[in-house]
């Protein structure tokens, strides 16, 4: 260390470093404001180029869960070194084959009975239409329907060229309709289609090297960034992540709860479709406390085509059911196994559906968790 007209070498530079840091901020932040709208265009770009890499890291997440769990009973039992170095691809694939399988097996209880439905209903559409329209013929006078299509026959000569003319161009348009938005179907279907693909495979190759890109990631870190940023990084993300695992399981938990209350209620009411409506209720519940009415009206739908009576019993026993399973059973599902108390579990669905809808109802509830398990363990550290 050295003076330098009475002052330390180190402390000037210090302030020096100090000093530049809080101009680039300055300067950064005006920047952004001041070019708002080209920034958020940027952004905006970035964002959508990146999505594929997104959709990959959530895919990679979910995927992870299941794959942990065959790691853990292939390890305890693979004492082979050939054997180990296979593990991780075929818990890899056995976990990708078990969330395809699961959603197969929903998609063949639902889709059938669901064509089947609207086929007795485009049956039975012909014969309500016909009582329909016998109904207004035997209820309302003649007069009154005719009364303004007399007008359409007097005023003089019809002028044959301006509306085969009108005709020309309605058909033009509707044409012109139809193929943009056939094209922007298509266009849609195909981009989703890349994005998933992209994603997919950016996924295996997290999957398939979690470690490595770990241990890269925590090399970095500990190069580039201080000692404390980085442990309270690690700290704070590892309590991010088992409020997410936590919240990914029991709410799959607490899905498989409500299918089967809901199947085993139908099943005793005696309404049709129990095992299938059953299932549907347990998927769309997947949302939190909400997702559950969403298949309430797919199954409402498809008992109103055997039974408008059943239907209204269907409605007022998944009300009820919903009702109990809202209050007691999610949150002490779902609330205990990530740590938060139900009163939040149901503020945080309820802040989060209002601020982003159903991708806030599902992101809520883990960053509710994430944040009271941070916050209770900040009070709980001895000052």
């Amino acid at each position: 260390m050295y003076t330098i007209c009475g002052y330390e070498v180190e402390s000037m530079e210090l302030k020096w470093k100090t000093c530049l840091r809080a101009g680039v901020t300055v300067v950064v932040l005006f920047l952004v404001i001041h070019y708002w709208t080209a920034f958020t265009a940027l952004a905006g770009i970035a964002f959508g180029a990146a999505r594929p890499l997104f959709w990959g890291c959530v895919i990679a997440y979910v995927v992870n869960i299941p794959m942990n769990f065959f790691e853990r009973l292939m390890e305890s039992r693979a004492k082979n070194e050939a054997v180990r170095k296979l593990a991780r691809p075929v818990c890899m694939v056995l976990a990708f084959l078990c969330i395809l399988l699961i959603a197969v097996l929903i998609v063949q209880m639902i889709v059938p009975e669901l064509i089947g439905c609207l086929q007795i209903l485009l049956k039975e559409l012909p014969g309500v239409l016909d009582s329909i329209s016998r109904w207004i013929e035997e209820n309302l006078q003649d007069s009154m329907l005719l009364a303004g299509q007399t007008s359409l026959f007097q005023g003089g000569e019809t002028d044959w060229q301006e509306m085969l003319t009108k005709v020309v161009n309605i058909l033009i348009n509707g044409i012109g309709g139809v193929m943009g938005a056939a094209t922007s179907i298509i266009s849609t279907v195909f981009s989703t289609v890349v994005t998933l693909t992209v994603g997919l495979v950016f996924a295996i190759y997290l999957l398939l090297g979690k470690e490595k890109l770990s241990g890269q990631f925590r090399r970095l870190s500990a190069r580039y960034l201080p000692k404390k940023v980085t442990e309270k990084f690690y700290y704070v993300a590892g309590v991010v992540n088992q409020s997410f695992h936590s919240f990914i399981v029991g709410q799959c938990t607490e899905a498989v709860i409500l299918g089967l209350l809901c199947m085993g209620g139908m099943l005793l009411l005696r309404l049709p479709y129990a095992a299938m409506i059953g299932c549907l209720v347990g998927f769309t519940a997947l949302i939190p406390v909400a997702g559950a009415y969403i298949g309430a009206v797919v199954g409402a739908f498809m008992i109103f085509t055997v039974s408008p009576v059943k239907a209204v019993i269907f409605i007022a026993f998944l009300v009820a059911l919903q009702q109990l399973e809202g209050n007691l059973v999610y949150p002490r599902v779902v609330g205990s196994s990530i740590g938060l108390p139900g009163v939040w579990v149901l503020a945080a669905v309820t802040v989060g559906g209002g601020v982003m809808g159903v991708g806030g109802m599902l992101l809520g509830v883990p960053l509710a968790a994430a944040a009271y398990q941070l916050l209770k363990n900040d009070m709980n550290t001895p000052s």
